[in-house]
């Protein structure tokens, strides 16, 4: 849908950005007025685009626009911060005064005072309803919000003025229920006897730590693999969202020669070399200046969704999202970040004791989704981003970045760590458990054909895994040439009875 910008007039965050001559992270609702005709939307890409009929124009004036923003664009933190700063202070006091009961007026000076931490010359409210900062039926929110007796407003963001993340209702995410999650998981795992699923959870944590580097396109020794593993055994047992312990934990899964003492002091960024000195630049990470209070303000963050009761999986995305966006250090944040989902997961209930989501293994068999999910946030950041890489290939940023990463719109990455999760419990956990069960299953059949060693029945196992249920006349002969042509037969067609499936390498 083409907009004629003689027909249509933009409205609410599109006419205040205009208006001032501002440039921010694209919201995901847009909004302009029509001097004729109906309403019309379009929805393309997570984002809607509406034109409302002339009776809908708030007005020419800043405040009838914020008002508009507010109730039909939602609440962007990251715009409201920009824009606050562009507005005189006498004429928003003038404004809150003149609707001291209105709720969009009082939401407004709340929001002011929260993002900017200056406090306006207006007296505290005295009676009156409280009125949700956020509207619970459309946003997730903290239960039991904080009381703020000035404005007559309940704080219930999910996070402090230096790192509050914004998750919205979608219709993807209203399918969302975590209870029901673990309950399906729960039943899942009945259906197995207790000894395969502590051999199962060994395998599962040994899946997620090479899915997490294979992501990364690492290869790690063995000693990073098992210290990998030792931490995500301890994930449901301990909070990792401390400084001190996410800084051991860089030091476990990063090579001794990258280890962090800190958070970095140099600026970061992601990117991918094409030629002599061109880099092609996919994200860019905070200013190190500004990651001190930046990472004060997601481990608050942290705590308050921990605290307040939130979806484990709204909790999960915006932290470990939140916490790779931020990236702290100069190495293994894409670790850390996956390895937080975990110690959510696990420390908010929803993962049944003793058992692990492998996540990354969903995450690396789905790239396009999880790379979708984080250019979210990348790409449009990338347009507000002034910077110069020296001949060295360092970067320096140029302007003032804090607030794009302080106040995120993680509504995509819920939606996609939702997604991941679901296919995780409906998919990867039962194909892994099916898996073990068949296994066990053949191994027992095979030791009823003739009584050797353990490790020549795996092997045999997945020798024929590999080769579609057969050993090949090589293998035979090279691991197997004291079975006869009677035994051989018949233990193949154990595996192939005990998977019963089309067989392939795995």
């Amino acid at each position: 849908m083409e907009i004629n910008i003689l027909e249509y007039r933009p409205a609410g965050y599109s006419y205040l950005l205009k208006n001032f001559g501002l440039t921010g992270i694209p919201n995901w609702h847009t909004s302009f007025v029509s001097s004729s005709g109906a309403h019309k939307s379009k929805v393309q890409d997570g984002t809607i685009e509406d034109i409302y009929p002339t009776r809908y124009w708030p007005g020419e004036k800043t405040f009838d626009h914020l008002e508009f923003a507010l109730k039909y664009d939602g609440t962007n933190l990251g715009l409201l911060a920009l824009i606050f700063e562009y507005i005189h202070q006498k004429e928003l006091t003038e404004y809150i005064t003149s609707k001291p009961t209105g709720k969009y007026a009082r939401r407004i000076w709340f929001f002011y005072e929260f993002l900017t931490g200056k406090q306006l010359p207006i007296n505290d409210i005295t009676s009156g309803n409280y009125v949700d900062a956020l509207e619970k039926k459309e946003y997730y929110t903290v239960n039991k919000g904080d009381n703020s007796p000035r404005h007559r407003i309940v704080n219930n963001l999910l996070g402090p003025q230096t790192f509050c993340p914004v998750i919205r209702r979608t219709n993807k995410l209203s399918k969302l229920d975590s209870a029901g999650l673990r309950k399906r998981c729960g039943d899942i795992i009945t259906a197995y006897p207790p000894e395969l699923l502590r051999r199962a959870l060994s395998y599962l944590y040994n899946k997620e730590t090479k899915s997490s580097f294979a992501i990364e396109n690492i290869k790690p020794n063995a000693s990073r693999t098992e210290k990998f593993i030792t931490s995500l055994e301890l994930a449901e047992k301990k909070d990792f969202c401390t400084k001190d312990r996410l800084t051991d934990l860089q030091n476990l899964i990063v090579d001794p020669r990258f280890k962090d003492s800190n958070y970095r002091t140099s600026q970061n960024f992601v990117g991918q070399t094409v030629a002599y000195q061109k880099e092609i630049i996919h994200f860019i990470c905070p200013k190190p200046e500004d990651l001190s209070i930046l990472m004060s303000g997601l481990l608050e963050s942290h705590q308050r969704l921990k605290e307040k009761n939130v979806s484990p999986v709204i909790h999960a995305a915006a932290i470990a999202y939140g916490f790779v966006f931020l990236h702290p250090f100069e190495d293994g944040n894409g670790r850390i970040h996956r390895f937080l989902i975990h110690n959510i997961l696990s420390l908010q209930g929803m993962v049944p004791q003793g058992l692990m989501f492998p996540v990354s293994a969903v995450m690396l068999k789905n790239p396009v989704d999880y790379n979708a999910s984080l250019e979210a946030f990348s790409q449009p950041l990338l347009k507000l981003i002034d910077y110069q890489l020296d001949e060295m290939g360092e970067m320096t940023v140029k302007n003032e970045t804090a607030r794009w990463y302080q106040y995120i719109d993680m509504t995509p990455q819920a939606e996609a760590l939702f997604e991941f999760i679901t296919k995780t419990i409906e998919e990867e956990l039962v194909e892994e458990l099916s898996f073990l069960a068949s296994y066990d299953n053949t191994r027992k059949a095979i030791q009823d054909i003739i009584d050797m060693p353990d490790r020549l029945i795996d092997l045999f196992i997945q020798l024929c895994l590999q080769n579609n249920g057969k050993i090949s006349a090589r293998k035979r002969s090279a691991h197997f040439d004291f079975l006869t042509n009677k035994e051989l037969t018949a233990m193949e067609q154990s595996v192939k009875n005990g998977y019963n499936r089309p067989l392939s390498s795995r």
